[in-house]
């Protein structure tokens, strides 16, 4: 989609639809007063109307609401809404004209937040649907123009619409990753798509290693969660240099189970198609890092992505099995639908002693617990280090991609301990299940600072105007503007 930043009058824009937002206290503009629906417009939130004025297309006007309660949230529901009005009307070319939201939200933050709102909600994942040629889909709509007002800051206007693009169109690549069936999205799929991001940019570069590279290394995760499949397992290791060598190193570490189906403690059936989107943390990492990339962002930032599938088969692990892992820890595998901190673990450990990451921040379709705790509204957050947790709160914040911080404690920690190991992927007591995976977690990050996002809850269905109930490449937009908070582009 283009995005284009004009001062151009509303007479003079030449959209297929104009969407224009009213606070509680604002009024049409002189020019649409009279037009015939204005007496339709309400400025409640989310409420809708649609006018014909001189112009040739048509206006559209959401309310707002409060002035002093709109928030980049809102903003993003309104750019859904008039996404999905000017769909409706088979419109190509929307414009918005930028609201006044008054110092709690920028003008930037603003054109930001309408960009995200509207390439979010007119994504569509119809690779595999067949069409009548008399009956064809609907068209794309191909451009958004963000009209500034006079005074509006239009080179911060145009510099903030233009990475929220970028890093929206990072977003709804991920959704597409999480949406692909798991007979063509296996470890080697996510390998690949890792090269291709590595080939756009010179300061990009991409290591995979195979079964065989991942056994010699000692990566018995990886290696105990592949066995039963016949799709061999890859560690995709994707590195972006925006920064002197001797600069510090953000690790990114995303779970990457192309299809889960809980191994010999096999899931039940209903609803197990959702498991080809359990490497949802991987494509969020690895379609970030793209996009920190293209944006030139001045940090260096390493993505790594344990992809593996997780079958029942003879050669599958059992449950009693005892694996170590990189580190050298042990752990009794209780359940072997407990795949994912399994592999996460030989992932976390690598990004840190051979890849240099001095903070991390690891991202997982986890644990049902999150979602009976926090449903699709907050990923668990869970941390070692305040002061990174503030930095992924907020960022959490800034892109509606919310977070709630839950405690470590030394009693969790002991729940982790095995019985005949030094560990055990789950607990017999089978308390605090998605803080107890975190606690595991721990145990692979050497002290370096840590952030755990569990995103079972939040990576599809969410039900939020801009996403729906299909996938919502929850995770990216965070991750970059966690990136940025970093690197001091904020």
């Amino acid at each position: 989609m283009r995005v284009e930043v004009t001062s151009s009058p509303l007479a003079e824009l030449e959209a297929d639809v104009v969407a224009i937002g009213l606070c509680d206290d604002d009024e049409l503009p002189d020019e649409l007063a009279e037009a015939p629906g204005a007496g339709d417009v309400k400025t409640a939130f989310r409420k809708t109307a649609t006018l014909f004025g001189e112009r040739a297309g048509r206006v559209l006007v959401i309310g707002l609401g409060e002035r002093g309660e709109l928030d980049g949230e809102n903003l993003r529901v309104a750019g859904a809404l008039a996404a999905k009005q000017a769909g409706g009307a088979s419109a190509t070319s929307l414009a918005w004209v930028l609201p006044d939201c008054g110092e709690r939200v920028q003008s930037g933050e603003t054109a930001a937040a309408l960009v995200e709102g509207t390439m979010l909600a007119t994504h569509r994942f119809d690779r595999f649907r067949s069409r009548d040629p008399e009956d064809p889909p609907p068209p794309d709509l191909e451009s958004l123009q963000l009209v500034a007002a006079d005074g509006a800051g239009p080179a911060q206007v145009e510099e903030e619409a233009t990475k929220a693009r970028v890093t929206t169109e990072a977003a709804n690549r991920a959704r597409d990753l999480q949406q692909l069936p798991s007979n063509i999205k296996n470890p080697a799929y996510l390998a690949a798509r890792a090269d291709e991001i590595a080939q756009d940019n010179d300061a990009m570069e991409t290591a995979t290693l195979g079964p065989a590279e991942i056994a010699e290394r000692g990566m018995g995760g990886i290696v105990a969660v592949s066995a039963g499949s016949a799709q061999e397992p890859r560690l995709i290791v994707l590195r972006y240099r925006g920064a002197s060598d001797d600069a510090e190193t953000l690790g990114l570490v995303g779970k990457g189970v192309t299809f889960d189906s809980g191994g010999i403690s096999i899931k039940p059936s209903r609803g197990m198609q959702e498991m080809k989107m359990d490497m949802s943390g991987g494509a969020a990492v690895l379609e970030a890092v793209a996009a920190i990339g293209e944006l030139g962002l001045p940090l260096n930032v390493v993505g790594v992505v344990p992809a593996v599938e997780n079958m029942p088969s003879g050669s599958a692990t059992r449950p009693g099995d005892i694996i170590t892992q990189l580190n050298g820890k042990t752990v009794e595998i209780n359940d072997t639908d407990a795949e994912g901190r399994l592999i996460l673990a030989d992932a976390l450990t690598y990004c840190v002693r051979e890849l240099g990451a001095v903070r991390l921040v690891d991202l997982a379709t986890l644990t049902g617990s999150v979602v009976v705790a926090l449903g699709s509204t907050y990923s668990a957050l869970i941390s070692n280090d305040d002061e990174l947790a503030e930095r992924v709160e907020g960022a959490a914040e800034a892109t509606g991609e919310l977070t709630w911080r839950l405690p470590l404690h030394p009693e969790y920690k002991e729940l982790t301990k095995g019985t005949v190991a030094d560990l055990a992927n789950v607990s017999p007591k089978r308390k605090a299940g998605t803080i107890y995976a975190a606690s595991f977690l721990e145990e692979f990050v050497d002290s370096k600072p840590w952030a755990h996002l569990d995103i079972a809850g939040t990576a599809w269905d969410t039900d939020r105007e801009y996403v729906g109930k299909g996938a919502s490449g929850y995770g990216v937009r965070l991750l970059v503007a966690l990136a940025r908070e970093l690197s001091g582009d904020n």
